[in-house]
């Protein structure tokens, strides 16, 4: 996600060079290793480098990876309620479901217990929903 988001904004500042593909499979690369790293391409940098090609959003709907983002951190919020009190998470949950289109965004994240840190950046919020990953991740590599 960070990979496509970072490339669209590239491509959006950059539309000269963004016309010429050789340049922009050189900013696909760099951003995949910057995001991506650890990752062994050997023999396959070519498919490395145009992997822009093979991600359809970015010519149909600029910018619509950033909406996986938004319902992630979602997610993970209410995740992180349930396991504190699933029954008070599950009922904001619906609540905010029942809420449907009928409000905004920002007040449907508030009715399921959450915030929505793009109207209100809130590193507090991304910091928890980073820990819980990552606490998790560990959990099952450990075997705990």
């Amino acid at each position: 996600m960070a990979v496509v988001d970072a490339f669209q904004h590239w491509v959006y500042e950059h539309l000269e060079e963004a016309k010429e593909p050789a340049r922009c499979d050189a900013c696909w690369a760099g951003l995949w290793q910057r995001f991506m790293p650890g990752v062994d391409w050997s023999g396959l940098e070519h498919e490395m480098m145009t992997g822009w090609h093979r991600r359809l959003h970015i010519f149909t709907d600029p910018f619509y990876y950033v909406e996986y983002g938004v319902a992630q951190l979602g997610a993970l919020q209410v995740w992180y309620n349930a396991l504190a009190n699933q029954t008070q998470a599950v009922n904001n949950y619906r609540k905010a479901l029942s809420l449907g289109g009928t409000t905004t965004l920002p007040e449907l994240y508030t009715a399921a217990g959450g915030n929505f840190i793009l109207a209100r950046p809130n590193n507090k919020v991304l910091k928890q929903a980073v820990d819980l990953i990552v606490f998790y991740i560990q959990e099952i590599e450990h075997g705990s």
